[in-house]
């Protein structure tokens, strides 16, 4: 494992660096008019749930005083739900901003201090947490939206997701 300057990310830091290998595992091979469909539910579908995920690492780097942002920024911007009518982008540009952000977003944790770990945010109005929260929820939420792209990856017929 990689020298974690605080402590307080070793087992975070663990999960981001699985988490980074199942995203883009969760999302192989899915056809583009798949990314789309919600079987008649209201349920979020792929295309949504993968450029959510990506929204949130971008943020993170944000909040570290990284300037950058994702292809998808606004149809996300400020935690935006799904939206009925939008058509939102392939998998492949997810991906490739998936593995644009990743590597420098780590570098950044992994350099992280208690000064920076302990930054208040708001969150909504009257609610503020540390950034060592939300990167805590966040790490939480990646391993939720994987997964209910496995599952969707099932329910529209296709291999379950590989872990290796």
């Amino acid at each position: 494992m990689e020298h974690v300057s605080n402590r307080r990310l070793n087992g975070l830091m663990d999960l981001y660096d699985m988490q980074t290998q199942f995203f883009k595992n969760s999302i192989e091979g899915i056809s583009d008019a798949d990314t789309h469909n919600r079987l008649n539910t209201k349920a979020n579908h792929i295309a949504w749930l993968a450029g959510s995920i990506v929204r949130e690492r971008y943020e993170l780097a944000n909040q570290l005083g990284i300037d950058e942002q994702d292809t998808a920024f606004e149809l996300f911007r400020d935690n935006k739900g799904i939206q009925d009518n939008a058509i939102y982008p392939a998998l492949e540009v997810y991906k490739k901003d998936w593995e644009h952000i990743s590597p420098i977003l780590k570098n950044s944790l992994l350099e992280a201090d208690d000064e920076q770990l302990d930054k208040r945010i708001d969150m909504m109005p009257g609610e503020t947490i540390s950034f060592y929260e939300f990167f805590s929820f966040s790490i939480y939420r990646e391993a939720n939206i994987i997964g209910q792209i496995a599952l969707w990856r099932r329910l529209l017929d296709y291999p379950g997701m590989k872990y290796m």
